[in-house]
């Protein structure tokens, strides 16, 4: 029985993973920093699928809790098959509004938790030969509007480069870039989400199996959702100076409130 480590996995995407690798039959280790939440999950994931979930409480803002995670990835006894990199978080406020500590700390997370923990897990995984790892970036990544897109701009790249340095060595790496998610997500940053338009909702558990399905053709950038796939392609034929202006309208009508 395979294994699969999921970070930020109890709300959101993460628990969303979860839910569908318990199912498939895959042990789980869930990270996050709430150990009461960990355990009731684990808990319910166990009495309801019959596999193992193990604990693991780490916060990914501080290099104590990156290094208990590359430990538990590095474990070639007990080893992960599948990373999935979930963590992540929004601040509010445009450029200069946001205090200069939450946007080192968000890069942390998004930035430096997703180098650390996947050349963790990859080292492993490239021995023996196979192994997977899904990094949770957005369709923000692909317009120019904030540290977050640019943080989630830089995953993207990154797995990009990474995958076709690994290319033939059985490790998949894959971008996975969704939009707009009914998750926690906002209520934690404090965005108001009212005057988001119903249709550009994603559910999460139809974005997780598009997204593992996306993983199995071996595709390094996947954005699971027709919607998005247009909306992206419409963004790529769009000047970037003209595409600057629109996403920052755009931001302001449909972003934080």
């Amino acid at each position: 029985m395979t294994t699969a480590l999921i970070t930020g996995s109890t709300a959101g995407i993460g628990a969303a993973f979860a839910r569908r690798l318990a199912g498939d039959g895959h042990n789980l280790v869930l990270v996050a920093r709430d150990t009461t939440r960990l355990r009731e999950q684990a808990t319910e994931l166990h009495d309801r699928h019959g596999i193992e979930a193990e604990v693991l409480t780490a916060d990914l803002s501080t290099d104590a809790g990156i290094e208990a995670v590359e430990k538990r990835l590095s474990n070639r006894r007990d080893a992960v098959d599948l990373l999935i990199n979930n963590a992540g978080f929004g601040n509010k406020g445009r450029y200069l509004e946001v205090p200069m500590a939450d946007e080192l700390t968000m890069l942390k997370v998004h930035c430096e938790a997703v180098l650390r923990l996947t050349s963790a897990a990859v080292e492993s995984m490239r021995e023996r030969g196979r192994g997977g790892v899904v990094n949770v970036a957005s369709v923000a990544a692909f317009l120019p509007r904030g540290t977050y897109g640019a943080s989630k701009a830089w995953v993207v790249q990154f797995t990009q480069g990474a995958a076709k340095d690994l290319a033939g060595s059985g490790v998949r790496l894959m971008a996975l870039c969704p939009g707009f998610v009914r998750t926690e997500f906002h209520e934690r940053a404090g965005m108001g989400t009212s005057n988001i338009p119903n249709w550009m909702w994603l559910d999460a558990d139809k974005l997780v199996a598009a997204a593992l399905a996306d993983l199995a053709r071996g595709r390094t950038v996947s954005i699971p959702d027709p919607r998005y796939k247009a909306l992206m392609g419409v963004a790529k034929l769009t000047p970037r100076s003209l595409l600057g202006g629109v996403t920052s309208r755009t931001g302001r009508k449909y972003g934080p409130q």
